[in-house]
């Protein structure tokens, strides 16, 4: 067989394509099929990806949220975007961590907010929708079994995930160390609540999902309580700017250094 310049490359992009593919299946692959169920009968699957752990020490936990496409009962798409940054080799050596990914049912949601007329006002409903009142239970269940730091407990979720995550702190405020909302938006008028929680927001500047003013809006908001929340926009990016977020090992190493006083 006669290998030309064109063979070769085409061999060689052959190679890359089954090695990204190989990488992310084995990283699927770490995160073990778990199914939460609460006294009622309310069931959650999520997924988990274990550290190194001994008895030793304390790890964090983070809890990623995702987005409304990976809804299902597969316990399998929730790990399309974002989650499996934290499954690499070298994120696990730097920052081992206990890493869950539940995965929401079909037509049903993380946050409960109530919209104004013009969609521009989100405000915080009374109740949490079942699956976040199961993510809670979830994390408290797990910080009994496992050797978590309650100190260093983080969420973080895009798009709807996003809003999830807002709702997440506005509600329990006390539980988290740190948020990353990527593409979200919160209940503005609650934002002295979560004032004392380190959050790094991102954004998309032409996010045609989910309006950037979304995110503004609460970074204006905290800095006003007094807080110092971190946001990055990315121009010329739509709603996917989570793929840049996930992959900025500058988020990577201020998450896992915040801790709850």
């Amino acid at each position: 067989m006669k290998f030309n310049h064109h063979t070769s490359l085409k061999w060689a992009l052959t190679i890359f394509c089954c090695s990204l593919l190989f990488s992310g299946y084995a990283q699927s692959s770490l995160f073990s099929f778990e199914k939460f169920v609460n006294g009622k009968g309310d069931t959650l699957q999520y997924r988990q990806l274990f550290p190194d752990y001994d008895t030793l020490r304390k790890y964090p936990l983070v809890i990623f949220l995702h987005g409304s496409g990976e809804r299902g009962k597969d316990n399998e798409a929730q790990l399309k975007w974002g989650v499996k940054n934290f499954a690499t080799d070298e994120n696990m050596k730097m920052y081992p961590a206990f890493v869950i990914a539940p995965q929401c049912p079909a037509n049903d949601g993380w946050s409960n907010f109530s919209e104004s007329k013009n969609n521009s006002v989100l405000v915080l409903k009374k109740s949490p929708t079942k699956p976040m009142e199961l993510v809670i239970a979830l994390v408290y269940e797990l910080t009994k079994k496992f050797p978590i730091d309650p100190k260093r407990i983080y969420i973080t979720g895009l798009s709807m995930g996003g809003y999830g995550t807002f709702d997440a702190i506005e509600r329990y405020p006390n539980l988290f160390a740190a948020a990353v909302p990527v593409c979200g938006g919160g209940d503005v008028s609650l934002a002295s609540s979560i004032k004392h929680i380190p959050i790094w927001i991102f954004h998309g500047a032409d996010d045609s999902v989910v309006p950037a003013a979304f995110s503004r809006n609460m970074v204006e908001a905290l800095t006003k309580a007094g807080a110092h929340p971190g946001y990055t926009q990315y121009p010329e990016v739509g709603h996917f700017s989570w793929i840049a977020a996930y992959n900025d090992p500058l988020l990577m190493a201020w998450l896992f250094r915040q801790r709850k006083n």
